[in-house]
């Protein structure tokens, strides 16, 4: 097991869903642009270091029928297995790092609320885009929210890198066209707020 897998193992072992400062009770401007992405109930959708995120809760009520969830923490994933009952039998559930990982087949959208800013090292930053460009298809949607230029410079005591649309672009790649951004403050489980950035990216082609 990874350093990084043993840390977040750790986190969601010890730590209720509602007691890291990521909860959301509705994740709704992931969902928004997911929505704007305009996907059919068909599209396949991956969450990236979805972790027991309630997206994946959402996408299925809103009768999407082709998601998965990936994340480091087996622990993270049990919990939202857990919470979903039954329904966790539709979700194609992925314990894997996103930058060691290989992508069995294409997503429509590719979405991380949280991961992405985790990657301090450019190596890993440069695995990471090489793991999404197998798995995003032509013409598909990358939606990526992180702690924003003003956000805080650390999370679950981690160092984070903090970005802006152009900073993801460029991360990215010419093959990618910013198609929006949001900024959402949210607000955690104890009433402090953090500055997130939420950019959607169209693969060209």
């Amino acid at each position: 097991m990874s350093d990084r897998s043993s840390h977040w193992d750790n986190v969601y072992a010890t730590k209720g869903e509602a007691e890291v400062s990521w909860f959301q009770t509705s994740p709704s401007t992931s969902l928004a642009m997911i929505r704007a992405a305009d996907p059919d109930r068909e599209t396949a959708i991956i969450d990236i270091g979805g972790g027991a995120s309630r997206l994946v809760d959402a996408l299925l009520q809103h009768g999407y029928r082709d998601v998965a969830v990936l994340d480091l923490s087996a622990h993270a994933l049990d919990a939202a297995k857990k919470r979903l009952g039954d329904a966790a039998s539709r979700v194609d559930w992925i314990v894997a790092d996103a930058t060691t990982w290989r992508p069995p087949k294409t997503y429509q959208v590719w979405h991380d609320r949280a991961a992405f800013h985790f990657l301090t090292d450019p190596q890993d930053r440069t695995a990471y885009v090489a793991r999404l460009r197998s798995a995003v298809a032509p013409s598909g949607h990358v939606i990526i929210a992180t702690f924003a230029p003003d956000g805080p410079e650390k999370c679950s005591g981690l160092p984070v890198q903090r970005h802006d649309s152009a900073s993801l672009l460029a991360e990215l790649g010419p093959d990618f066209a910013l198609i929006e951004t949001r900024r959402e403050t949210h607000h955690t489980p104890w009433d402090s707020t953090q500055a997130f950035q939420f950019s959607r990216f169209r693969r060209r082609g």
